[in-house]
């Protein structure tokens, strides 16, 4: 067909999720509790008062939803381990049963011919490790890089595809910044101290995992975004500088370089010590990776404001950076208020291919959340969704064009699901859960995407 939009072969049509947004069994096969679920019982924390105890029931539903991802044609599906479902106390001996639930998940993926992509941490910390200091503890990074041998070494045979950390910035800034994440914690030094031990664990576990097996490809997922400056102006530009800095640049260039920004490290004027970090540390967090998973949702656009910051507000996961207005466009938005602006997705991936080492690139995490509801016939029609993906997935084609090497796309989320905070109000799922029943029903744009996989592209309108 003329006008079509075809991905390259082999290009990975793919699906994600975490453990603690969809399993539930949260007190079952021996799995100890995390600081999200401690986190979840404070009044106030998640609206409506929800937890991730039953969740979608995706521990006990799993063949069912791996048969459902087979019916889309999905080519891969990545998934999060549990740390307390594997390890209770996070250290110490494994939980037999724990591990062997994720080995029959992989079994059952790979029975239907769906790749298991495999994250060893979203943001699910055991209870244990935060009341022995959490990221704020540097033990941690250890106590990391131990679990994630054990279940390198149980699953390697079975999942070719490993990520270490799902958005470290989301777990040191949103969970330790302005406190609106687990574990709650409000001190912007203990932010920027939790993002350093993130990385090291992300850097000693590389290493652990490589030192048991070289063969499978190891990366991690960064949530990464454009940040465009309001005006042409000086102040403007310096509050974009700043924001990308300790948003995009604090993890992307020890990361790849080997080294923290020198104008990051000014601005954050020795909150976390990170001007500190020895070579040890910083040689572990640049060990070689085979690729790097981009979850894209925005563009930000900022502007400074000297008269800020005002006196009262809500503690803000912008450390160093107070005095910066994020300022609104006429864009059109999800119902979390996040404007929807496909362009900053083949910006962001050409960034990376020109100032980055050139490494695989697969966007791990892109979706949108919406106020989805079925109608008389008990069908979900999500037009919104299916223009989100549709747009994306032609600002991906339009990166490949430009040279960036992406091998692959994995749409948030396969499920609605617990959305952290905001609780099971946001919808983020290409399939429906009716939580009281659930019942899962595929969304409209579900089968669009069915489509678009079996074509291998998009058709010639968007």
């Amino acid at each position: 067909m003329t006008g079509e939009t075809l991905f390259p072969a082999g290009f990975v049509w793919g699906a994600a999720t975490s453990a603690y947004q969809i399993e539930g069994a949260a007190a079952q096969g021996g799995r100890g509790p995390s600081i999200w679920d401690t986190f979840a019982r404070v009044p106030g924390r998640v609206a409506g008062g929800h937890t991730g105890e039953v969740a979608a029931d995706h521990y006990h539903r799993y063949r069912q939803d791996t048969a459902l991802m087979a019916d889309l044609g999905l080519g891969a599906y990545r998934f999060s381990v549990a740390w307390p479902r594997v390890q209770p106390e996070g250290r110490g001996p494994v939980n037999p049963e724990g591990l062997d639930f994720y080995r029959r998940l992989a079994d059952s993926l790979l029975e239907h011919g769906i790749e298991p992509w495999v994250t060893l941490y979203h943001w699910d910390l055991p209870q244990a490790l935060q009341d022995r200091g959490g990221w704020a503890s540097r033990e941690t990074a250890g106590r990391f890089a131990d679990y994630a041998a054990a279940v390198y070494g149980a699953l390697r045979d079975r999942v070719a595809n490993w990520t270490t950390l799902n958005e470290p910035w989301c777990a040191a800034f949103l969970g330790h910044a302005a406190g609106i994440h687990a574990p709650g914690v409000q001190d912007p030094a203990t932010a920027v101290r939790a993002a350093h031990h993130l990385l090291v664990a992300h850097g000693q576990a590389t290493r652990a995992m490589r030192a048991i097996d070289a063969g499978p490809r190891l990366g991690i997922n960064l949530n990464l975004d454009p940040v465009t400056p309001a005006s042409d102006g000086p102040a403007d530009a310096d509050a974009a500088r700043r924001i990308d800095g300790v948003y995009n640049r604090l993890f992307l260039d020890p990361l790849f370089r080997g080294s923290y920004p020198a104008d990051v490290l000014q601005d954050l004027g020795g909150l976390g010590g990170l001007e500190e970090a020895g070579d040890d540390d910083l040689a572990a967090i640049a060990a070689p990776l085979d690729l790097l998973g981009v979850n894209y949702y925005r563009r930000w656009v900022v502007a400074a404001r000297p008269e800020w910051p005002r006196l009262g507000g809500p503690p803000s996961p912008w450390v160093a950076a107070g005095d910066v207005e994020f300022v609104a466009s006429d864009r059109p938005r999800t119902d979390l208020g996040w404007e929807i602006d496909p362009s900053g997705l083949d910006e962001l991936l050409l960034r990376l291919h020109t100032e980055y080492p050139s490494l695989p690139l697969y966007v791990t995490e892109n979706g949108a959340a919406f106020d989805d509801v079925p109608d008389a016939k008990g069908l979900v029609p999500d037009q919104a969704r299916i223009r989100f993906l549709d747009g994306h997935l032609r600002a991906a084609h339009r990166a490949i064009q430009g040279g960036v090497d992406l091998r692959g796309y994995f749409v948030w989320s396969l499920l609605d699901n617990f959305e952290w905070a905001e609780g099971y109000a946001m919808r983020f799922g290409i399939v429906y859960v009716d939580f009281p029943t659930q019942r899962r029903t595929p969304k409209d744009s579900a089968r669009w995407y069915r489509e678009a996989i079996a074509r291998g592209g998009l058709n010639g309108s968007p």
